[in-house]
């Protein structure tokens, strides 16, 4: 079973995460996926290798086309830690509301700005 670690690995790559993206709009061909790249297939094969390897998409076998999907059983975990963290930080963006609420004191005027004298 991918990790979290091998999907963060593959993930590192700017070329990988541009076909995540890609097929995050539907399926695709090897070929369809390597069009915007100025690299070869193979290149593109051995890029869509390491996104399979890490459980981030699936391919099958349709005749001399081998389309690829994104992989919901891959990118679910990662959406899970993401979301932890989101959790944690919201939880630390209360505390900081709190903490600064609480240095406020109540009542506290609210200060005007200065008149300027005039410099003549």
């Amino acid at each position: 079973m991918p990790t979290l670690d091998a999907a963060f690995s593959a993930l590192s790559d700017p070329t990988r995460r541009a076909i995540l993206a890609r097929l995050a709009s539907g399926e695709a061909t090897v070929m369809e996926l390597a069009e915007p790249f100025a690299m070869t297939q193979p290149a593109i094969s051995r890029h869509l290798k390491v996104l399979e390897r890490a459980g981030l998409i699936l391919r099958r076998v349709e005749g001399t086309k081998r389309p690829c999907r994104l992989a919901t059983a891959g990118i679910e975990p990662i959406d899970k830690w993401l979301g932890m963290l989101r959790d944690a930080l919201a939880k630390n963006y209360d505390r900081l509301d709190q903490v600064l609420a609480d240095m406020k004191p109540a009542n506290q005027p609210t200060k005007r700005p200065r008149k300027r004298k005039d410099s003549r």
